[in-house]
C-alpha cells in the first residue's frame, strides 16, 4: 500500500504541525476545516465532487447557475462568528441580501399567507387568514422564543455526547413538552388548518416529519422573525467557495474529485484515510462530514463498532428524500410578476400527504412544492432576460418496501409537477423552459452517498436528537469526529455550521513539533 503525505515538505519547513483530514467539503466540513485551521491544524479537505459545498454546491449549465440545495441564510451571526474566529470579516467575503417577505404560502383554493419579519404585519396576515386564532398565534411566538434560547443557543451550540448532559436537561424538555410534535403544538395553539400548516411545516427544511418531530423545532419561527431570512448573493455556492478560500489562506488544502474509501485505524485510534485510488494519507485527527450512516457503515466497515453497528443503523429512521427539478426559462424575467423569490404551493392534503411520505413510503399524485426563483433577487443566476428556478417536492426515501423505480417514474412525476406549476403559479411554463436538470432520491444516494437517498440524513425525532444522535466526538475510534447533518445538533445550514462550532470545543489546539 502506498502512503503519501501531501504536506510533508511544508512540515519540514515550518515544523510538524498537527494534521487534520476532513472528509467532505459540505458546509459542515468547510466550517470544521476553518475552525481547525484557526486552532493551528494543517488541514486537508477531501471531497469526491469537483467543487466545494456538498449539497450547497451549484451546477452551471447553458448560462444558468443552479444552486442545488440551501436557498436561504438564517442566523447570520453564526457565519460572522465563524469568520471572526479565523481573523476574517464575513461581510467582506459574502454579501447577504435580506428577503422580506420571506416566502408566500399558497393553497389550491387561492388562499395566501405571506411570512414576513415585521411582527404587526405578520399578525395582520394571521388576522386576515384566521382572526379567531390571533391570540393563539401570539402564544405560539412566545413558545417559539423559549425553545430557541434553550434548544438552539444552549443545546445546539455545545456537545451532547455525555449521557449526564442529557439527564441534566430532561426537566426542561419536560417543561417545554418536547415529547409533543411540532404539528401537535401548533394545533394546540390555533384551530385553522391552514394556519396550522404555516406554523408547522418548517421541519421539512431539515428532513423532519412535522407530525413526529419534537416541538423544540418550533424555534424556527422565532429564528426567522428575530434575525430575518437572507440570500447570499452568488448563492450558497459562493459562500462555500469563500469558505474554501479561508481554508487555503490558513495553509490548508482542498482535494476535490477525490474519494475517501476508508478511515484507517491502528489500536483503536485514527491514523489517516485511504483513498479510492489506494493511496493513504496520514493524520492525527479525522473529521467526517460524510453522512454519519455512511461513516460508520462504509468508512469504518473493517472495524467492530460498539454503538453504531449495522443493526443499529438499519433501525435508524432517515429523513424523507427529494425530487428537485432545476430549470431555466427563456425571456421570462418580466413574466409571473406575482411570483417572488420563494413560494410554497400546498397540495389538497397536508397531514395525509406527510403520512404517505414518511410512514407509508407512498409516492402520491398530489404534491406540495417549494419554488425557488433566485433570479428575482440575483441576476447572476441566469442570462439577461431569463429566469432560473428550482422546484422541490418531498418524496419517500429509497428504504421503503414499496420503493419507486425512479428510472420510470422521473418523467411521469416531472409531468405532474409541471401541471401543478402551470395551473397554480407559472402559466405557460412548459413552452418557456430552455434547460433543465432533475435530481431524484437516487441522485442523493449516488452523488452525496446518502443512505437511502435521504435528503437530510437522520430524521430529527426526539429519540434521534441530542445525546441519541451520532456524537460529534466518535465513540468508535479515538481521534475521529463528526460534523454535518447526521450529528448534533442536526440538519439545516445553521445546524451544520453549529456542528463545527461544537467540534471546536472538543478538539484541542494544535501542537507544533520542531
Amino acid at each position: 500500500m502506498t502512503r503519501v503525505d501531501p504536506i510533508e515538505s511544508a512540515d519540514a519547513r515550518d515544523g510538524r504541525r498537527t494534521r487534520a483530514i476532513v472528509i467532505g467539503a459540505g458546509l459542515g466540513g468547510l466550517a470544521a476545516a476553518m475552525r481547525l485551521g484557526a486552532k493551528g491544524y494543517r488541514v486537508t479537505v477531501i471531497d469526491r465532487l469537483d467543487v466545494p459545498g456538498g449539497r450547497g454546491s451549484a451546477i452551471w449549465q447553458d448560462g444558468h447557475r443552479f444552486d442545488l440545495g440551501p436557498t436561504i441564510v438564517t442566523v447570520p451571526q453564526l457565519y460572522r462568528e465563524l469568520w471572526a474566529a479565523c481573523g476574517r470579516d464575513f461581510d467582506k467575503d459574502v454579501t447577504l441580501k435580506a428577503l422580506d417577505p420571506f416566502y408566500e404560502i399558497r393553497w389550491p383554493d387561492g388562499t395566501k399567507f405571506v411570512a414576513q419579519q415585521d411582527t404587526e404585519k405578520l399578525r395582520a396576515e394571521v388576522a386576515r387568514l384566521a382572526p379567531e386564532d390571533l391570540a393563539g398565534f401570539d402564544r405560539f411566538l412566545t413558545d417559539s422564543a423559549k425553545r430557541y434560547w434553550f434548544g438552539f443557543e444552549d443545546l445546539g451550540r455545545r456537545s451532547m455526547h455525555k449521557l449526564w448532559d442529557l439527564v441534566k436537561v430532561l426537566p426542561t424538555f419536560a417543561m417545554l413538552r418536547a415529547d409533543k410534535s411540532v404539528y401537535a403544538h401548533a394545533a394546540a395553539r390555533v384551530k385553522d388548518e391552514k394556519l396550522r400548516m404555516a406554523l408547522s411545516f418548517h421541519p421539512l427544511f431539515i428532513g423532519g416529519d412535522p407530525l413526529h418531530v419534537t416541538s423544540m423545532y418550533i424555534l424556527v419561527a422565532y429564528l426567522e422573525k428575530e434575525f430575518g431570512v437572507h440570500y447570499a448573493m452568488g448563492g450558497v455556492a459562493h459562500m462555500a467557495r469563500a469558505m474554501g478560500n479561508v481554508i487555503e489562506d490558513q495553509g490548508g488544502t482542498l482535494l476535490m474529485d477525490t474519494e475517501v474509501d476508508e478511515i484507517v485505524l491502528r489500536d483503536g485510534a485514527v491514523t489517516g484515510v485511504r483513498l479510492a485510488s489506494g493511496l493513504e494519507l496520514g493524520a492525527d485527527i479525522v473529521v467526517s462530514n460524510a453522512d454519519s450512516g455512511h461513516t460508520y457503515d462504509r468508512l469504518l466497515r473493517n472495524h467492530a463498532k460498539r454503538r453504531w453497528t449495522p443493526a443499529r443503523l438499519k433501525r435508524t429512521r432517515y429523513s424523507m428524500s427529494l425530487f428537485v427539478w432545476y430549470f431555466g426559462t427563456k425571456g421570462t424575467v418580466r413574466d409571473w410578476k406575482d411570483v417572488g423569490h420563494h413560494t410554497i404551493l400546498n397540495g389538497p392534503r397536508y397531514t395525509g400527504l406527510l403520512k404517505d411520505i414518511f410512514i407509508k413510503g407512498k409516492l402520491c399524485d398530489d404534491m406540495s412544492l417549494y419554488v425557488h426563483r433566485p433570479s428575482a433577487t440575483d441576476p447572476s443566476v441566469a442570462p439577461k432576460g431569463d429566469d432560473t428556478f428550482y422546484v422541490l417536492s418531498p418524496v419517500p426515501h429509497l428504504g421503503h418496501d414499496n420503493g419507486v423505480d425512479w428510472t420510470k417514474e422521473e418523467p411521469r412525476y416531472k409531468a405532474k409537477m409541471l401541471k401543478v406549476l402551470e395551473d397554480q403559479l407559472l402559466p405557460g411554463l412548459g413552452d418557456k423552459i430552455s434547460t433543465e436538470i432533475v435530481f431524484t432520491p437516487e441522485t442523493f444516494r449516488d452523488r452525496y452517498l446518502s443512505p437511502l437517498g435521504a435528503g437530510f440524513s437522520i430524521e430529527p425525532r426526539i429519540l434521534q436528537s441530542a445525546w441519541f444522535r451520532p456524537h460529534n466526538v466518535s465513540e468508535e475510534a479515538k481521534g475521529l469526529y463528526l460534523v454535518g447533518a447526521g450529528t448534533h445538533p442536526g440538519a439545516g445550514v445553521p445546524g451544520v455550521i453549529s456542528t463545527a462550532e461544537v467540534l471546536g470545543t472538543l478538539v484541542p489546539d494544535a501542537e507544533v513539533v520542531r
